[in-house]
């Protein structure tokens, strides 16, 4: 489902060089839910962001469903990212201004050939899939953390991805709602056959998936 060969990712300034990703060569079968490891600013979340066309290496391939993505342009890999990848992060990133069915609604308003009336159902499905239609009105501000999370991964799951990319999904929540989270990922992993890669601090939710990465430096160590 995913394959790394030789990935590299090198930041530059004027003064400085900094080496995020080193040779990093991973592969990530279908279905499998991988649990990420490793320090602050050991390259996690970089490798997150080039899995997941936000960022390009700077040197190595990228193959992802068979595909060679890295050399495609801006257009296509954004077009392949909204038809096959969707993020869930930390803190959410929820737009305030808009209800819980409009965030939800986001990804597919840029996806070509989907009318008004298929949005509103897929957003009415997914929304009572993760019990969330009695709140299909309500802001971000008046929702709970564990609330919002769940309204994140509605909006990740609306455009029906194959790959979910996980950052500190149970980052801002508490021990409960961060387990509630976690088994919501498990049955989308386990009864949907969705492929999900995780960044994780949190040791026992790592035990709890398939494999775990363990990162170090921009390298990975075991």
């Amino acid at each position: 489902m995913i394959k790394l060969e030789g990935v590299e990712k090198i930041y530059r300034t004027k003064e400085i060089e900094t080496l995020a990703l080193s040779n990093v060569n991973l592969h990530i079968d279908k279905g499998e839910f991988v649990s990420i490891m490793g320090p602050s600013g050991c390259g996690k979340s970089t490798l997150l962001n080039i899995i997941g066309l936000l960022d390009n290496p700077s040197a190595g391939k990228i193959e992802i469903m068979g595909q060679e993505v890295e050399n495609l342009s801006d257009a296509a890999q954004a077009d392949f990212r909204n038809h096959n990848i969707s993020f869930v992060f930390q803190s959410f990133h929820l737009i305030p201004s808009l209800n819980v069915a409009e965030n939800v609604a986001l990804p597919l308003i840029y996806r070509k050939g989907i009318s008004a009336s298929d949005r509103k159902k897929r957003v009415e499905e997914v929304l009572e899939r993760l019990g969330l239609s009695h709140r299909l009105r309500h802001l971000p501000a008046q929702l709970s953390g564990g609330q919002c999370q769940r309204v994140a991964i509605a909006r990740a799951l609306v455009g029906d991805p194959k790959i979910i990319l996980a950052d500190e999904p149970t980052g801002n929540l508490d021990s409960k709602m961060g387990t509630e989270v976690m088994h919501l990922l498990h049955e989308l992993n386990r009864h949907d056959g969705r492929t999900i890669v995780m960044v994780t601090h949190n040791e026992e939710q790592a035990r709890s998936t398939d494999r775990i990465i363990r990162f170090f430096d921009g390298r990975i160590v075991s």
